[in-house]
């Protein structure tokens, strides 16, 4: 390994270790002891986003659930470096919580476009005097009812100057806390995104001891997939599509769980590489990137998936290990060689920019090191790269991991459920002819 990787990784393995994470919260937890205060939460909402209107639906049984104090934020849209393409992502925002909503029996729809500006501005100026009340609760999940199905929203009071200035200040306070997101929950130094990510803290408060009952399930648990048993194989198979990228974390912990459910199912899995958002142009700030590190860490975690002994790929890593996948594909090893680099450069610290860190990578994929190494720094594999990018934007997702199947399209490690789903429609249609 290279003095600069080397450096890069010990640097890593510091600030993303579990052992260093969970020393911050006895340290958060001392303070709030000797200081007497509250567990407090505070929740950031922004009306225009789907995944918050999901969450203000289970606000009120985690009260109920845990002794904390809940602070509510209203903020605007994320800023233009987190939604580069935002008509699209907020398409798929939509799409995706209303998938979210059937699974775990909240109130959602995809009406097929977004909120108008006046809905949108109606609605803060009617959770701001909610909130200055003390009534968010009561009033969040009525108000994005009505701005979701297009209804007049009845607002108290509305001063706009006034309603923008809160939303200012509370995206303000969220990004000197390290987020940049709607539909967040902050607690004692520690973010979790949305409903998927609510059960990390309720463990976390149960563990405190602050649960009324410690029995109870998670409000929502994340599906696993594969789910079930392995059904019969179809005569016809399907195809499942993987988009992925070596420098992205939650795809270095999806690999293996992407081989079971393809194999579940009988179903023919092609290997779709991209560049990844950074080396196409695409800013990953700071608190991003910290933010995508600890939560991986989180699942990878809960997953029983070995992940932290990071050794970077970006840029001349990742070209020469697709240099690499290009023709492990062709040779039918292209998983098992996406396997290994994976795997590599997120929980083996291995240099993939060093012949003898890629070397290992190759053969332990069982590729010949010495067939395989001509083929670094070619431009063989652009091609294939740029049009896997453009079949990925064409089915409505543009960040990894993604997932296709027919037309049914996912974004991220934890919606292979979505594409589980696909796979057993197909499955179950192919066996009913």
């Amino acid at each position: 390994m290279g003095i600069k990787a080397g450096i890069q990784n010990r640097v890593m393995k510091h600030l993303f270790s579990i052992k260093r994470r969970e020393a911050r919260r006895r340290k958060c937890e001392r303070q709030r002891q000797a200081t007497g205060k509250p567990h407090l939460v505070e929740y950031y909402h922004e009306v225009g986003d789907p995944y918050s209107h999901l969450m203000v639906q289970v606000l009120p049984e985690l009260c109920r659930r845990y002794g904390i104090e809940l602070q509510t934020h209203l903020v605007s849209p994320p800023p233009d470096w987190a939604a580069p393409d935002r008509v699209r992502l907020d398409d798929y925002a939509r799409r995706d919580a209303a998938l979210l909503a059937e699974r775990a029996n909240l109130d959602f729809s995809d009406f097929g476009e977004q909120p108008s500006g006046d809905a949108i501005a109606s609605a803060n100026g009617a959770l701001v005097s909610a909130v200055e009340s003390g009534t968010f609760l009561q009033r969040a999940y009525e108000v994005g009812q009505c701005l979701w199905r297009g209804e007049q929203i009845e607002i108290v009071s509305a001063d706009r100057a006034a309603a923008e200035e809160t939303l200012k200040s509370s995206a303000e306070k969220r990004d000197r806390q390290g987020h940049y997101l709607g539909g967040t929950l902050f607690y004692a130094g520690e973010w979790y995104w949305g409903l998927d990510r609510l059960h990390f803290l309720e463990q976390r408060l149960k563990d405190l001891g602050v649960a009324v009952d410690a029995s109870e399930a998670p409000i929502f648990e994340p599906p696993v997939a594969p789910a079930g048993a392995t059904p019969n194989r179809p005569e016809v198979r399907p195809v499942m599509h993987w988009y992925l990228s070596f420098r992205s974390p939650y795809t270095g912990i999806v690999a293996n769980r992407v081989k079971a459910l393809a194999e579940a199912y009988g179903a023919e899995l092609k290997l779709r590489f991209v560049l990844p958002m950074v080396m196409r142009g695409m800013q990953v700030p700071r608190m991003k990137g910290f933010y995508i590190m600890s939560d991986t860490i989180r699942e990878a975690e809960r997953l029983g998936i070995p992940f932290g002994d990071i050794c970077d790929p970006v840029g001349r890593p990742v070209e020469r290990g697709y240099a690499i996948l290009s023709k492990a594909i062709g040779l039918g090893r292209g998983l098992e060689f996406a396997q290994s680099f994976l795997s590599g450069v997120w929980a083996d610290g291995l240099d993939a920019g060093s012949d003898s860190g890629l070397k290992k990578i190759t053969e332990r994929a069982g590729l010949d090191w010495a067939e395989m190494k001509p083929f670094l720094g070619g431009d063989h594999w652009r091609a294939k790269a740029e049009a896997n990018q453009a079949e990925m934007f064409a089915h409505g997702i543009w960040g990894v991991p993604s997932f296709r199947v027919g037309e049914v399209a996912a974004w991220g490690q934890d919606r292979l459920w979505v594409i589980e789903d696909a796979l057993k429609s197909l499955t179950e249609s192919e066996q009913s002819k």
